[in-house]
């Protein structure tokens, strides 16, 4: 694994040293994240729904990025609402507070951009409702971006979220640990459009009344996102679109629908 890292940056950082590739939309993608800190006095606010086709289950989560006060260092705030058709429940999922440093590529330089994540997870969900954990917890992700020539960008992550304490709907607590990985691919025909493509896997621990359950769940996510620049505000709204589908050992499918949509514009 090592060796096709090491293969896959000296590749990029050939390709990029042949020609300069012209500006294009560097967002959040919707599952996974891009190693690329907000720039200095830009703030941006992002908007995920997503909605199951057959379960018609649905999230909606609100997050907020701050740079402090250069793009080394990120700030940021995740609100996730939850619904769950078949309860009937709405209920505040645990809420993150994240702090990213952009640990390489700093200004958007260079085709490689490392920036790791460290987020605190608030228990402000319900583990009677299923909308969280009940205690509070640490996140931890590793995204990487690599620009592969000048249509074409990779992201890889992975990372962790622990729990000393995690709550079953009936009071009983246990230590768990969640892992995910992902690899997206981003083709850039258009300094406006994406089209992309992402695989998530996660697994993922349950913390049940008489025990702890531990499943593993694949995504695969093709979309399309768009940027819709306001140059004499410095406004860039980019809207996104994308149908995941999520994969289990047992062989269960099932669609979801995903709209995206976030704001960028400087701070003042």
């Amino acid at each position: 694994m090592k060796a096709i890292i090491a293969a896959i940056l000296v590749l990029t950082a050939t390709t990029a040293a042949g020609a300069e590739a012209p500006a294009r939309i560097r967002d959040n993608l919707f599952l996974l994240e891009e190693a690329y800190n907000q720039e200095p006095g830009v703030i941006q606010h992002i908007f995920v729904a997503t909605a199951g086709t057959r379960s018609r289950d649905w999230s909606l989560t609100f997050t907020e990025e701050w740079p402090v006060p250069t793009d080394r260092n990120q700030v940021s705030l995740t609100l996730p609402l939850l619904g769950f058709d078949g309860t009937g429940t709405v209920g505040l999922g645990d809420v993150l507070v994240n702090w990213r440093i952009q640990a390489l590529g700093m200004g958007g330089k260079g085709p490689v951009a490392i920036a790791p994540r460290l987020s605190l997870v608030l228990p402000t969900g319900s583990p009677r409702k299923g909308t969280g954990r009940g205690s509070t917890g640490v996140q931890v992700n590793l995204p990487v971006s690599i620009e592969a020539g000048r249509w074409l960008v990779l992201h890889l992550n992975g990372g962790a979220t622990l729990n000393p304490t995690a709550h079953a709907p009936n009071g009983r607590s246990a230590a768990i640990a969640d892992f995910n990985a992902g690899l997206a691919v981003v083709v850039q025909p258009l300094t406006w459009m994406n089209l992309l493509v992402e695989v998530a896997w996660n697994r993922i621990s349950d913390v049940e009344d008489t025990r702890t359950r531990h499943r593993n769940e694949v995504v695969v996510n093709p979309g399309l996102r768009f940027a819709i620049d306001h140059r004499a505000s410095g406004l860039q709204v980019v809207p996104g679109f994308a149908v995941p589908v999520r994969v289990v050992p047992s062989g269960d499918v099932e669609a979801f629908v995903l709209a995206y949509l976030s704001f960028e514009h400087p701070a003042f």
